[in-house]
């Protein structure tokens, strides 16, 4: 005997096909009642292939105490700046949790998204506060008071350009550093005072540099 499920409105769900009879379903984005989904891209300044190990060139806190802040794409590029590299590590960037962030991060760009970034103009502003998404400029941001995770959650490996003869790429345009949009895991889920920050890990010496950043984000009152 055939089994019908029903969905929450009452509507009797479909299948596909006559021989695997696949249950028909449509992908949605995350339920955000009154909050909403956002979307930051952003370039840092040139910075110094001087940059001690493990620099911090991307903040993002999640201040708010009772709603949540859900991660869902992370992506970064870089090419070299003005002078090109002298041989050595590869380039190295890491994305990493913070928990415990009770003061925001200081230096470079501290952003004030108010009402923008909204994926949908009806959408509520972000909860982020000004100040609390943050990009360098010429020089590493101040970590702020946090507590960094001893372990990376994202990561790339990029060349480090050392002769005008090549195009100065690093890491190319759309690089991934963190996914979880399809929901096939769990994604990096923010509470009040976490974040993460994107790291230079590692870069040769000599040259300077430019990434672009860009973070994709909903928020919401539970997950």
């Amino acid at each position: 005997m055939g089994i019908q499920i029903q969905g929450n409105g009452g509507t009797i769900a479909e299948v596909q096909g006559t021989t695997f009879r696949a249950l028909s379903t449509s992908g949605k984005p995350l339920e955000y009642t009154t909050f909403g989904h956002y979307a930051y891209a952003g370039f840092t300044g040139i910075l110094p292939a001087a940059l001690a190990a493990n620099s911090e060139i991307f903040q993002l806190r999640w201040a708010d105490a009772t709603r949540l802040c859900v991660i869902q794409k992370v992506t970064v590029s870089a090419c070299v700046s003005t002078t090109f590299f002298a041989a050595g590590v590869p380039v190295q960037i890491d994305l990493v949790k913070s928990t415990a962030w009770t003061v925001a991060g200081t230096l470079g760009t501290g952003l004030t998204p108010a009402a923008l970034l909204k994926r949908r103009t009806s959408m509520g502003a972000t909860l982020i506060a000004t100040g609390d998404m943050r990009i360098a400029t010429t020089a590493a941001l101040g970590a702020g008071t946090k507590t960094l995770e001893t372990l990376s959650q994202g990561a790339v490996l990029g060349p480090g350009p050392i002769t005008a003869s090549l195009n100065g790429q690093i890491i190319p345009p759309g690089t991934v550093l963190y996914d979880d949009r399809d929901q096939a895991g769990h994604p990096l889920v923010l509470a009040q005072n976490e974040g993460f920050s994107i790291r230079s890990v590692a870069v040769p010496a000599t040259g300077t540099w430019t990434a672009a950043i860009s973070v994709q984000w909903a928020e919401v009152a539970t997950f």
